[in-house]
């Protein structure tokens, strides 16, 4: 189960300084992709992105970059962001506070030294282990809309829809550049972004934003 939109009660529950929504008068929104690259899905997405000519944040697993790294470099050669996603996709809320820094460390060996963003897998992660990553110079991101696009129950169209109706100033939304994802998320993402440009929003990327 899960919520398309983060409320404050979910906020409560998770470590102290970490990035939900960026809050602006101005209409900018925040596209974010996670568990890449994956050869195909992710250079579909890249293919999108170059469309409409708008960057991204990428938060990617160290495992994923080392098995496909010109899939990797094709994101940073379009200047999209990229961020830590661990190396294997770790779930924290079951993993030792130092197995999993050691683990989002060794994801940071194939990132660019610059990289200073952190997504825990699954949103789930302690105050511990939020502790250790801030020492370590990582900013953790979270994110103000969820597309469900990873889950079976939902249809497209309801994922389309959810998107829609969330989205907001400042809005940090969270799609999957998975195979899991692949159905919802190629039905949604160019129809997302449509609707996003004809309503007047600008997408960036969350590059010293909040830094």
């Amino acid at each position: 189960m899960f919520l398309h939109k983060t409320n404050f009660l979910l906020k409560a529950l998770f470590p102290k300084n970490a990035l939900y929504r960026i809050p602006l008068q101005k209409k900018t929104i925040y596209l974010t992709f996670d568990d890449g690259p994956i050869p195909e899905i992710t250079e579909w997405v890249l293919d999108i992105l170059g469309q409409k000519k708008i960057n991204a944040t990428f938060f990617c697993i160290g495992e994923n970059i080392k098995k496909h790294p010109k899939i990797f470099e094709r994101i940073l050669n379009q200047n999209h962001m990229v961020g830590n996603h661990t190396f294997n996709h770790l779930k924290g809320w079951s993993t030792d506070a130092e197995v999993y820094k050691e683990n989002a460390l060794l994801c940071e060996e194939y990132l660019p030294p610059s990289t200073y963003l952190f997504r825990p897998p699954y949103g789930r992660i302690t105050k511990k282990q939020a502790k250790l990553l801030q020492e370590k110079k990582y900013k953790i991101v979270m994110w103000d809309v969820l597309s469900g696009d990873f889950e079976k129950s939902v249809s497209p169209e309801t994922c389309l829809k959810k998107c829609r109706k969330y989205t907001e100033n400042g809005s940090i939304i969270v799609f999957h550049d998975s195979i899991k994802a692949a159905k919802n998320l190629k039905y949604t993402l160019l129809k997302y972004i449509d609707f996003c440009l004809k309503e007047g929003y600008e997408f960036k990327t969350l590059e010293n934003e909040n830094k």
